[in-house]
């Protein structure tokens, strides 16, 4: 299959028109049409509808993309390996981690990584929970950040930290005034949630269950940085992550202690079908270390 037509592709779905792919590529619009028209071809079913003078992706189109973006994220990856055997860049890490633990726990540990190991570079793919576990088996990566449950054989795991959920509110909220949150206190209060599938959100109506009550689920979200901001802006409370509370932490917003204690435990995954190099082992114990010294100084 034509890699420059699968490329087309990924560059209109993420850019929205022909205008956009064609920047991305640096190719003219006809240039870029006629790739798609190709692929179209080859493919043997429709991948746009044309309406009002723009192409519209059609379902089959986007279910097809799902496939071919993973495909050129994988050919991407073979690209920067030879790039950096290339060069003879032998200390780079490849990490998968949710997007808030990049701030929480990451930054710091790079910037160690970088001072001590000057040869040191890092791809860093942030991605959902939901999508960690997806993509294990099928994305190449040295060390990955997540929270159990995770139950796969072709990892390692590690316990790293255990953490309490918190509540998140603006700081002129009427909750605001106590020190801490039970869930008997959010009983008719609008809430920001996190998505049904998330782990915290089953974790949040669980508790809700204890009490005989259902959550008043205002706003929702599969995007824990997302409930908390809605939240400090005053548009309901969240039960969330402290890592994540304390990444979107803003002025104005309140974090309170919350009862009973969700608890959430955070873990290293190494893949087992690689050997783990001292730089990977070195960048763990800083992440491991940024983790503790995070829970050392908590919010609450």
């Amino acid at each position: 299959m034509n890699i420059k037509g699968l490329e087309a592709l990924r560059a209109f779905m993420e850019g929205g028109s022909l205008n956009e792919a064609a920047q991305r590529l640096h190719k003219t619009q006809p240039q870029v049409s006629r790739l798609l028209a190709a692929l179209e071809q080859e493919v043997g079913f429709p991948l746009f509808n044309r309406e009002k003078r723009r192409l519209v992706p059609t379902s089959e189109a986007r279910a097809f993309y799902s496939h071919v973006e993973h495909a050129l994220h994988s050919l991407d990856e073979v690209k920067l390996a030879a790039e950096r055997v290339r060069t003879q860049q032998r200390q780079h890490v490849r990490i998968l981690t949710a997007p808030h633990v990049t701030e929480a726990l990451i930054a710091e540990a790079i910037a160690r990584m970088t001072a001590e190991y000057p040869g040191f570079t890092a791809s860093i793919d942030a991605r959902s929970r939901l999508d960690i576990e997806l993509w294990l088996g099928k994305e190449q990566f040295d060390l990955g950040i997540t929270v159990l449950p995770l139950d796969s054989d072709i990892i390692e795991i590690e316990p790293m930290v255990t953490i309490s959920a918190v509540a998140v509110m603006r700081e002129d909220h009427e909750l605001a005034t106590k020190k801490t949150i039970h869930v008997s206190d959010l009983v008719g209060q609008p809430l920001v949630a996190n998505a049904p599938r998330t782990v915290m959100r089953q974790r949040l109506d669980a508790t809700f269950r204890t009490i005989g009550a259902t959550p008043n689920i205002r706003l929702e979200t599969p995007n824990g940085l997302v409930a908390c901001e809605l939240a400090g802006r005053g548009l309901g409370i969240a039960v969330a992550d402290a890592f994540v509370a304390r990444s979107s932490l803003k002025p104005g917003m309140a974090i309170r202690s919350f009862e009973p204690a969700i608890e959430l435990t955070y873990i290293l995954i190494f893949p087992r079908w690689k050997e783990q190099t001292q730089v990977v082992k070195r960048l763990a114990t800083l992440v491991r270390d940024a983790a503790h010294q995070q829970v050392a100084n908590s919010l609450v």
